[in-house]
């Protein structure tokens, strides 16, 4: 029996913003953008994120750093799980080809420098809100914002654990 594991493969799906260019290049195009806190996940990410693949040939999740996080409003206690832990998550679904973090306010440095063809983001934000969707589209990109199949968020869930006696 091995003393020393391998890494899980998926971890090969991890990228930091500056190796981008070079593993960007062997993603498979059209290339569909997506980012946000994916703090706990849940059904509605898992199911939005497929959603997302599925618009194109490969999927990049930009995932906000704790900073970032911290600074959109979500309470003091957020994020539960440290970026690292939230990064691997993510890399370790099927529908997810490569991920990395950002921690501007804003994905809208990445989306630039990606140049994804497609640019998504779930129900909640409306088209014309997206950051970085003027962009996409001024380069021939399409942007879509995917309806809520299910009605899950990790705010809720972290107000029902509160509830629990």
């Amino acid at each position: 029996m091995p003393s020393v594991y391998a890494p899980p493969a998926f971890e090969a799906k991890l990228c930091t913003p500056g190796g981008l260019a070079g593993r960007l290049a062997a993603l498979s195009r059209p290339l569909v953008f997506t980012n946000g806190c994916f703090d706990i996940l849940h059904r509605g990410h898992v199911t939005y994120l497929a959603q997302a693949r599925a618009l194109g040939a490969s999927l990049l999740v930009a995932v906000n750093s704790d900073d970032s996080v911290r600074r959109q409003g979500k309470g003091a206690e957020r994020p539960v799980n440290r970026l690292e832990d939230r990064m691997a998550v993510l890399a370790a679904l099927e529908s997810v080809n490569l991920v990395t973090a950002f921690d501007a306010d804003t994905p809208l440095d990445l989306i630039l420098a990606t140049r994804p063809d497609l640019l998504v983001k779930g129900g909640d934000w409306p088209v014309e809100r997206i950051v970085g969707g003027r962009e996409v589209l001024g380069w021939g990109g399409v942007v879509h914002s995917i309806p809520f199949l299910h009605q899950a968020s990790t705010t809720g869930l972290l107000g029902r654990i509160r509830e629990t006696p």
